[in-house]
């Protein structure tokens, strides 16, 4: 076997990597569409929202939401601008520093995040919980852990662990 083809993935390899995806994506799709009929929020939305729920004063820095939810910033900017045409966040300068502002969570989208939650978890149950037994569970995350910590080393940043990462808790960060 050449150099070269060692490090191509194997026909059984690609295989189980198509499989992965494509269900990965489907679980996706399926919590997005029940998210948006049942609450009107995107996943986007309710990254953000859950971001600042779970900060200190409910506000961050754009910077600290950006590495919270995994985006870029200009994809979080974007994002904001719709959310805050919609009431759900505001921003404010920033105390501490002038030349940065704070995203803070409106009484509006702490309100849309509450009511969103409980049907956005019932799905998570239903769609993921329920389909795996716990062992299958435990796999799932120690797959999870074993593919971020070896991305993190590739791209060489620090892993996000699922303490400081905003999901849309399916399982992925969201949208």
């Amino acid at each position: 076997m050449t150099a070269r083809r060692k490090e191509l993935p194997t026909a059984e390899e690609l295989r189980i990597w198509r499989d992965f995806i494509e269900t990965t994506e489907t679980l996706r799709a399926g919590l997005a569409s029940r998210l948006q009929r049942e609450s009107s929020l995107s996943p986007g939305d309710y990254a953000v929202l859950l971001a600042l729920r779970e900060a200190d004063g409910r506000r961050l820095r754009s910077s600290d939401l950006s590495a919270r939810v995994g985006w870029e910033r200009s994809r979080l900017s974007h994002q904001i601008g719709r959310m805050e045409r919609r009431g759900l966040i505001r921003r404010e300068e920033c105390v501490t520093d002038s030349r940065g502002a704070d995203v803070v969570l409106t009484p509006e989208g702490a309100e849309a995040f509450r009511d969103a939650s409980l049907p956005h978890l019932r799905a998570v149950r239903e769609l993921f919980v329920a389909a795996l037994t716990p062992d299958q569970l435990a796999a799932a995350e120690e797959i999870s852990t074993a593919l971020r910590n070896h991305l993190a080393a590739v791209e060489q940043r620090p892993p996000r662990g699922a303490g400081n990462r905003a999901t849309s808790h399916d399982g992925a960060a969201a949208d």
